[in-house]
């Protein structure tokens, strides 16, 4: 899984450098059989965020970013786009995409994180629950749901920084670590993407990623 994950950034025009960071053995002996670049950390971290900032006290660059281990699917293609929003507005200092949510049951899904954006595309919240609540059911309410994907581009004071931050009451709560920005005061831009990232959470997930792959496969030799 680690192995698709590291292909697919690869194949990201924006990114000239791949690094597994893990605290794990087993994960480093296995980037290392199919020839890539492991970066051993701590195994202390309350997140994926601190984790990557430990690799950027000792790595030098001007942006980063953070791509689980468990999105086997990534596109590149959103990787390229949340940096780019950041290269064209130095202000950006935390970038992430979304994707706009069409299932009904995805809405209330807690397990699908929402992010709610103001005027200049910057995150206000993620939650869980889902928002916006629409109150009045029958009204008629034009209302776009957006379903935040659990990948983040950083400049490297921001980065590094992140460490030092003391964690606030909503991290914990929805156990979201990008609220800590938001706790803190930071801006994150939220760029939008039609690409959705299927994360692999359960057992079950990696049988659906797995045939996905497969179906990929055969249709890219056909």
């Amino acid at each position: 899984m680690i192995q698709h994950v590291v292909d697919r950034v690869r194949e990201a025009e924006t990114v000239s450098r791949v690094v597994v960071a893990t605290d794990d053995d087993r994960i480093r002996s296995a980037v290392e059989a199919f020839g890539g670049e492991v970066a051993m950390t701590r195994s202390d971290h309350r997140s994926g965020t601190d984790r990557v900032a430990e690799v950027a006290a000792h790595i030098p660059a001007d942006i980063y970013v953070n791509v689980q281990g468990d999105e086997p699917l990534i596109d590149p293609g959103t990787i390229d786009a949340v940096v780019s929003a950041m290269v064209e507005d130095p202000s950006v200092q935390i970038a992430t995409p979304c994707i706009a949510i069409e299932k009904v049951n995805d809405i209330m899904d807690p397990n699908i994180v929402k992010v709610v954006l103001d005027f200049d595309g910057n995150a206000l919240y993620f939650s869980r629950a889902p928002i916006p609540w629409v109150r009045d059911t029958k009204s008629d309410v034009a209302v776009f749901h957006w379903k935040h994907l659990g990948l983040y581009a950083f400049r490297h004071d921001a980065l590094v920084e992140y460490a030092t931050l003391p964690p606030g009451q909503l991290e914990p709560i929805e156990q979201l670590e990008q609220l800590r920005w938001l706790e803190n005061g930071f801006r994150i831009r939220v760029v939008e993407t039609a690409h959705d990232a299927v994360s692999v959470d359960v057992p079950a997930d990696a049988e659906r990623v797995e045939k996905l792959i497969r179906e990929g496969s055969k249709q890219a030799s056909a």
